[in-house]
C-alpha cells in the first residue's frame, strides 16, 4: 500500500494526515505537537511521500511576523526529518490547494472543507465524520486535519494529472 503523509505546519502543533494513495482514504490523523512530529516522524510511516504546507512568500515589502518565521523553521525541520526516509519531499502553497479544490485562491477554509465533503462523503450529516459507534470517512477531523487532507488530496491529483 502506497502511502503519502501531509503535514499542515503550525508555530507550535501541526495538522497531520497519513492517507492511502490509492483510495485516498485517511489512515491517521491528528494534531500534535511539533517536537512530537519530528521525533516521531516513522511511526507515520512507511509513507514514500511527503507533502507539506508552504508560506507564502509576501511580496511586496509586506513584514512577516514572528510567526511566520518559527513555522518556515518547523518546515524546515519536517524537511530534513523527512528527507530520510520519503522518496519525495514536496512543497505546496495554500493558495494552489485552494485553487485547485474550489476554483478560486479567494476560497476560505470552511469552502475547502465542504469540496472534500462533496467529493468524499456526498450526502453524509455531520461532514462525513460519523460517531464513535459509526466513524465515517472524515472521523477525527478538524480545522488543522481537514487542511493538511486537502493538501494530500491535491498533490495527489496534481501529481495523476501531470502537473508535479
Amino acid at each position: 500500500m502506497e502511502r503519502i503523509v501531509a503535514i499542515d505546519p503550525g508555530t507550535t502543533r501541526s495538522g497531520v494526515v497519513v492517507i492511502d494513495e490509492l483510495t485516498y482514504r485517511p489512515l491517521r490523523v491528528g494534531k500534535f505537537e511539533n517536537k512530537d512530529v519530528v521525533d516521531e516522524i516513522e511511526d507515520l510511516l512507511p509513507a514514500n511521500k511527503a507533502v507539506i504546507e508552504m508560506v507564502p512568500s509576501y511580496g511586496t515589502g509586506m513584514a512577516a511576523g514572528k510567526d511566520i518565521y518559527e513555522t518556515c523553521i518547523w518546515i524546515g525541520r519536517f524537511i530534513e526529518q523527512l528527507s530520510c526516509c520519503c522518496d519525495v519531499v514536496q512543497l505546496l502553497q495554500r493558495n494552489v490547494v485552494k485553487m485547485h479544490l474550489c476554483g478560486s485562491p479567494r476560497a476560505k477554509d470552511p469552502n475547502v472543507t465542504q469540496a472534500l465533503v462533496d467529493r468524499f462523503a456526498p450526502g453524509e450529516t455531520n461532514y462525513g465524520k460519523g460517531t464513535k459507534k459509526t466513524p465515517g470517512f472524515f472521523y477525527g477531523f478538524s480545522a488543522d486535519i481537514w487542511q493538511a487532507y486537502a493538501l494530500a488530496v491535491t498533490y495527489l491529483d496534481m501529481k495523476k494529472e501531470g502537473k508535479i
